[in-house]
């Protein structure tokens, strides 16, 4: 069962974020941003102006004290000892953005809105130092990747997922993510299943920077490795029984989180997959066949399977949590020594479940 956060929102939580110290930052409706202490305690609040929705939320690592927020067109930095006024705000967009992104050198703060322009900011120097313009809808995540501080991935409701580098205006790579549900046999558990478009909504890059997960509509999780100029499906599995709304890898591991609209958190180890086909000299072309997952069917309950595989060679999660609401923001951060996922859903909480076992 899950610990609850209260006392902070008083509506849906979009966004969640924490510090190398141990603080939580949580962004919701109307406007509300909320800092926590590791146990739960609100520590400060703050309601932006205008009442933009805080969409997304990102601690400074060298400064954590310093967070970035995106409330509407706007991003402000705030110091979270003092959440009364922000320290600089800026309007670099020009619709709603969805969500930020830190290099990993904290000079570039990459904004993805709903334009599907990414704007790229020079902290240091204040003003926009790229804008990148390829989607042609809604981009919904951006992530840099680390240890290459002039390289992005994007994802957006136009179905495609872009790799880019800031050297150029142009993507290096772009596929479009309906393209390979061509090669996809309808699930006979789940029909209608096809009907729902490949609209990515999230990705999310491994800490080694060449692995990234993008979750969609379509319920499927697809990995992908970067190549130099481009990059590779190197799987692609039916995680949830409605859209994907988050990924996130755990720091220095292949496990990745995923949360849907079908009230299912997920945690997989892709490990053996990507590092198999590290080793292997051949090209894989061959896409994988859709894969269904063994869930859970208890309330709140969380369920390990044994494997990370069944004997069809069928990935399975290795932890399956019925969380019961749509998930808007999966967190994997330390609380007191032990690995937990912090949840956002349609409620005014914070769920916390335990991962000690990993």
């Amino acid at each position: 069962m899950s610990v609850k956060w209260t006392g902070g929102h008083s509506s849906p939580v979009l966004c969640l974020n924490a510090s190398q110290e141990g603080l939580v930052a949580s962004g919701a409706e109307g406007g509300d941003l909320m800092v926590w202490g590791e146990d739960g305690t609100p520590l400060g609040h703050t309601r932006f102006q205008g009442a933009d929705d805080v969409t997304s939320v990102l601690f400074a690592p060298s400064c954590p004290t310093k967070l970035y927020a995106s409330h509407g067109e706007t991003i402000s930095i705030l110091d979270v000892r003092s959440l009364k006024g922000s320290l600089d705000d800026f309007h670099a967009n020009e619709e709603e953005i969805n969500c930020v992104s830190l290099n990993e050198t904290e000079n570039l703060l990459a904004s993805a809105d709903d334009s599907g322009t990414i704007k790229i900011l020079d902290l240091e120097n204040k003003k926009v130092s790229r804008s990148l313009k390829r989607h042609s809808n809604i981009c919904s995540s951006v992530a840099f990747r680390p240890q290459r501080p002039q390289s992005l991935v994007s994802c957006g409701l136009d179905m495609q997922v872009m790799l880019w580098n800031l050297q150029k205006a142009r993507p290096l790579w772009i596929t479009n993510l309906q393209e390979d549900e061509t090669e996809e046999m309808e699930d006979p558990q789940s029909p209608g299943q096809l009907l729902n478009p490949a609209l990515a909504h999230s990705v999310s890059v491994a800490s080694c920077g060449n692995i990234f997960s993008c979750g969609a509509e379509d319920g499927k999780i697809r990995i992908f490795r970067v190549m130099g100029v481009k990059c590779e499906q190197e799987l692609g599995f039916k995680g949830h029984t409605l859209g994907v709304s988050h990924v996130c890898f755990l720091p220095e591991s292949y496990l990745l989180l995923t949360g849907g609209n079908d009230g299912k958190i997920m945690l997989w180890d892709v490990s053996s997959e990507v590092e198999k086909k590290q080793k292997s000299p051949t090209k894989h072309t061959h896409k994988k066949k859709t894969k269904r997952a063994a869930y859970t069917k208890q309330g709140g309950n969380t369920h390990a399977s044994v494997a990370g595989e069944d004997e069809h060679g069928k990935i399975l999660p290795k932890l399956s949590i019925e969380h019961g609401e749509k998930v808007n923001w999966l967190l994997s951060t330390k609380i007191k020594g032990y690995q937990n996922i912090l949840v956002a859903d349609q409620t005014n909480c914070i769920s916390v479940y335990p991962l000690k076992e990993f």
